[in-house]
């Protein structure tokens, strides 16, 4: 049963500019033309962007995963790398190197292609543990340190992993440090018969992405970014997110439950809901839209439990009430 609806106070302003909001929009619908079938995932991967946190896509190969990541850069005018995680792969792979100039006498750092502000990290459980936690750094503190230089990352910067399921051949899990680190996990799956229909007669995903014109540039990314910060999140709404974490605690089929930093990315994901749908403050919508994308991979099911962590976390979301 949908909780209780928790009705606010409309606030006396629009939460963007008009311009920017339409911009905004064109910026989805587009991407929609190009993953079909998928707009509450591109929605959700919207919203992660615009709340500042960083995205994990598992899924099956084919399904859309570097098609989505490919189109996001395009037309949020961003630059774009992308990384092909294999087991060989090492961390100075991705960051880069100092170079010993013989011209200069001096070292002298390489970037790697983790300098840019949109970075497909593609089939990121394929590569070692070593080089996977070469991300954390980047990922928590947009910078990297090498040989005890600070290097910053581009603004914004922005990790799109995508992850093969665990039982395919040659994976590495994730730690739960790392998957922390996403603020959202999500899936494509497989698209409806009448999207699979329009795929297939459409023209190829890649000679689609190249027509592509920019909607937004990273100037106006960054201005989104400062508006979901300003989006209210009433004290009753908190209430309700807390609620949420503390049942996570002590739910018996759940060994670790979310932290705070979970909470914190929940409620910066829902107020970047709120700003795709035009608002300017959250409702408990926006927080049950997006939760089993933010907690569902943070969550440690116990051992005697039977449920994924996806239905865990809607088992949460049904357990909580509005009040």
């Amino acid at each position: 049963m949908t909780p209780p609806r928790l009705t606010p106070v409309p606030p006396p302003s629009p939460p963007l500019e008009a311009t920017l909001a339409a911009a905004l929009t064109r910026a989805q619908q587009q991407v929609n033309q190009v993953v079909l079938g998928k707009s509450a995932q591109v929605r959700l991967a919207f919203a992660c962007l615009l709340a500042g946190g960083h995205l994990l896509i598992e899924d099956l190969p084919g399904v859309g995963k570097t098609t989505l990541a490919h189109a996001l850069a395009a037309t949020l005018d961003l630059s774009f790398q992308r990384i092909q995680f294999t087991s060989d792969l090492l961390p100075s792979d991705i960051i880069g190197v100092s170079v010993y100039e013989r011209e200069r006498g001096q070292f002298e750092f390489h970037p790697g292609p983790l300098f840019a502000q949109l970075v497909l990290a593609d089939e990121i459980n394929r590569a070692t543990p070593k080089t996977q936690s070469a991300l954390l750094e980047a990922m928590a503190e947009q910078q990297v340190t090498v040989d005890g230089v600070t290097h910053a990352l581009p603004a914004p910067f922005f990790v799109v992993a995508t992850q093969n399921p665990l039982d395919l051949a040659g994976t590495y899990p994730l730690p739960d440090s790392q998957l922390d680190r996403f603020m959202l996990r999500l899936s494509l799956d497989y698209p409806d018969r009448e999207a699979e229909r329009a795929l297939l007669a459409a023209s190829d995903r890649r000679e689609l992405i190249a027509q592509l014109k920019p909607c937004l540039d990273p100037a106006q990314v960054l201005q989104l970014r400062s508006a979901v910060a300003g989006v209210l999140a009433s004290p009753a709404l908190i209430d309700y997110v807390q609620a949420l974490l503390v049942a996570s605690r002590t739910h018996g089929e759940i060994r670790i439950g979310l932290s705070p930093r979970a909470g914190l990315a929940l409620l910066n994901a829902a107020r970047a809901c709120a700003l795709l749908h035009g608002r300017a403050y959250c409702v408990p919508e926006d927080v049950q839209s997006i939760f089993v994308g933010v907690a569902a991979h943070r969550l440690i099911p116990a051992g005697t439990s039977h449920r994924s962590r996806d239905e865990l976390a809607s088992a949460l979301l049904a357990q909580v009430p509005v009040r």
